[in-house]
């Protein structure tokens, strides 16, 4: 699932293979401002804030772009081109000064702004455990700041905590042993909050341990609670439940949790 966690991993790929080159011939072909030609410029840095990604270039513009649930990236070698059968959901292409050519495949989310007003796009956010400002007390203040919120969706907010999709605001849930429903107020937030941040660092940087959060890769066996609904429990055996959305989420997520682990009002 792309999370915060996904997007870090992602510039440090495209950091590796296009950092410092020059964009030989390259266009926007989505969002406001579709048609509008990227040659020339040259990749100075990738950035990221939670789930956005920030290309920056030496002509004072920065290429801001959000995989949502289905975009991805790619990188060609010279001379070579993404397959047919998705070359119509290319939203953003960048052939390098040496043949490379980066892919921005169905990226819903397309921006190119002037790098003074990144905070246009990304200011609302908040703390990023994956940035060197993250801010742990800002993050608990702004969560416990309406404390009657459910957990689930106080976590999923980004303008609380940037960078825990709904994979992470389940598997944290379990890990901290209470119900993804239960208010804010009855939380202890700030532990919470010291192990989703070292989980999120060891899942952007640790090989292997990639959205792994029982410490063991292997397929079925990776997650404690999600996708495995109607399934027993990897730590006590009960059945793991889920419903089918979390309330007020647009992106109408599920959220999975074992009734016996985390006891609550749906449990």
């Amino acid at each position: 699932m792309p999370e915060g966690d996904s997007v870090f991993r992602l510039a440090v790929r495209l950091r590796e293979a296009s950092e410092g080159h020059v964009v030989a011939d390259g266009e926007l072909r989505s969002g406001a401002s579709a048609g509008q030609s990227l040659t020339a410029g040259r990749i100075d840095s990738y950035d990221t804030h939670g789930k956005n990604l920030l290309t920056r270039f030496d002509t004072g513009l920065t290429l801001h772009t959000h995989l949502r649930m289905q975009g991805s990236w790619t990188v060609t070698a010279r001379g070579r081109r993404v397959p047919p059968r998705i070359a119509h959901q290319v939203r953003v292409r960048l052939r390098l000064d040496d043949g490379r050519t980066l892919w921005g495949i169905d990226v819903p989310v397309v921006r190119l702004l002037p790098t003074a007003r990144e905070g246009e796009v990304v200011g609302r956010l908040g703390p990023d455990p994956l940035r060197g400002d993250w801010d742990h007390a800002e993050a608990v203040r702004r969560i416990e700041g309406r404390p009657d919120r459910p957990l689930v969706a106080a976590l999923l907010d980004q303008g609380n905590v940037a960078g825990f999709g709904n994979l992470w605001v389940n598997e944290l849930a379990f890990l901290r042993g209470v119900h993804p429903f239960r208010p804010v107020a009855e939380v202890d937030v700030p532990a919470l909050l010291t192990v989703g941040a070292r989980a999120l660092r060891l899942s952007a940087a640790v090989p292997g341990m990639y959205q792994v959060t029982t410490g063991r890769a292997v397929k079925g066996e990776s997650h404690w609670v999600v996708g495995r609904a109607g399934r027993p429990c990897l730590r006590c055996g009960t059945r793991v439940r889920v419903v089918a959305e979390c309330a007020g989420d647009p992106e109408r997520r599920r959220t999975w949790w074992c009734p016996r682990c985390q006891p609550g009002e749906f449990g």
